[in-house]
């Protein structure tokens, strides 16, 4: 009986140590990492931990699968309880097990056209009177730049002289105009006084506004069933106010490469493309995310290295090491480059989740290393397609951020019924 207390209490120093263990810790915090991948009665620990814990399945849960998504995207999730020897409870937790998915990696230059949500206010003006005095009206009323304009004495306000006109007509009507708005994340309403200006002879209201924006950018991953795409890896912003711009609508073709700004230190390069008048593919822009751009393709997309989708590699696969790019530098040809991942950033939900840094002496010699339109270049490690590339070290062309496509596809591919239709 004593032996067996001695037997009980040593059990139970044990299970204090092993729960304090930050080795331990991090199967809750990070279970994924020492969690075997596939179809398993219940979610078993690796290595030498393997001996000592049985993990017991609680409960499972589906996780709500992506409409239109090809292999059934979408994951487990295991109620879980950590016992030493299967008898003594260390902790529970939580775990998730993705299920297997198959895209085809992009690596096509792409041109990109969206209209706005609105119009986006992108500078402000002065408007001069008959008296010469200079004044603005639109910012006296609390309009600043990244601001989005919605109405205009109700009306939608799709283009730039879509306020233009609507301003000028109110002006010379009732000369005041009511400007419904977003602020940030407010919806507000502002009522102008527009002023007669003397230079363009039309009612004004003191605002530079855009409705549109384009650029170069890859692909970066193609759904062969759904025709869902994801590129350039990061979000839209635009190029005078930084803000993330809304879309409306917008189009993705593919783009030639005729020339290279090479990268060097302090001054990002880039890649100088046209857009194909006689593109193979055309995609339609549904999301503007953290993570990219998503929608729905149409057309021919073909990667020469690649005669068929390729397994995803999700955030626990992703390692140190060795792995390959795939972007054009010139014309529409996509080429192999490789590449070297130097840290890995679990737990991120942003599009800065790895450090890579180009080891390749020919993309090295031409471009420098990481350049603006290389946005959304697919990353390969090991036969799996694991993410883009996002970012350029300003100070060190050859590096730059990579996001997980695990992170593309949670935030971009849930279109709903109605868009994946």
């Amino acid at each position: 009986m004593k032996k067996r207390s001695v037997l009980v209490f040593v059990s139970l120093l044990f299970c204090i140590f092993l729960s304090m263990n930050p080795n331990f810790q991090q199967l809750v915090e990070f279970p994924e990492q020492y969690l075997t991948q596939g179809n398993h009665e219940e979610p078993q620990v690796n290595g030498i931990w393997s001996k000592l814990i049985k993990v017991e399945k609680v409960s499972t849960n589906q996780i709500v699968s992506v409409s239109g998504v090809s292999h059934t995207l979408g994951s487990e999730k295991f109620e879980v309880s950590y016992k030493l020897f299967g008898i003594f409870p260390l902790r529970s937790g939580e775990v998730e097990v993705m299920k297997p998915m198959k895209l085809i990696p992009g690596g096509q230059s792409i041109g990109v056209t969206l209209q706005t949500k609105g119009v986006m206010v992108v500078g402000q003006a002065p408007v001069v009177d008959k008296s010469g005095k200079k004044i603005f009206p639109a910012k006296e009323a609390g309009i600043e730049v990244g601001d989005i304009l919605l109405k205009i004495d109700n009306q939608e306000v799709r283009t730039d002289q879509d306020v233009s006109n609507a301003v000028h007509l109110a002006g010379e009507e009732k000369g005041n105009v009511d400007v419904l708005f977003k602020h940030q994340d407010q919806i507000l309403e502002k009522k102008i006084r527009p002023i007669f200006c003397v230079e363009t002879g039309r009612y004004r209201m003191g605002l530079f506004v855009r409705d549109e924006a384009a650029g170069v950018g890859t692909l970066s991953f193609l759904d062969p069933i759904s025709k869902q795409y994801g590129a350039l890896g990061h979000v839209i912003t635009d190029a005078d106010t930084n803000q993330k711009i809304e879309v409306s609508k917008g189009k993705v073709i593919a783009s030639s490469i005729y020339a290279i700004e090479k990268g060097k230190r302090g001054h990002p390069g880039e890649k100088l493309g046209s857009f194909v008048s006689d593109s193979t593919f055309m995609g339609t822009i549904e999301k503007n995310t953290t993570t990219g751009i998503f929608g729905l393709m149409s057309g021919q997309v073909v990667n020469p290295y690649f005669n068929e989708a390729i397994p995803v590699g999700w955030e626990s696969e992703v390692k140190i090491g060795p792995a390959k790019i795939y972007t054009v530098i010139q014309g529409e040809k996509i080429e192999e480059f490789n590449i070297n991942i130097d840290r890995v950033m679990h737990n991120r939900t942003d599009s800065k989740n790895m450090i890579v840094r180009v080891t390749d002496p020919r993309l090295l010699e031409v471009t420098g290393g990481i350049i603006q339109g290389m946005s959304g270049s697919p990353i390969v490690q090991d036969g799996k397609i694991i993410g883009a590339v996002t970012h350029v070290f300003v100070n060190d062309s050859q590096r730059g951020y990579g996001v997980f496509i695990q992170n593309m596809i949670n935030e971009g591919m849930k279109l709903d019924k109605k868009q994946a239709a």
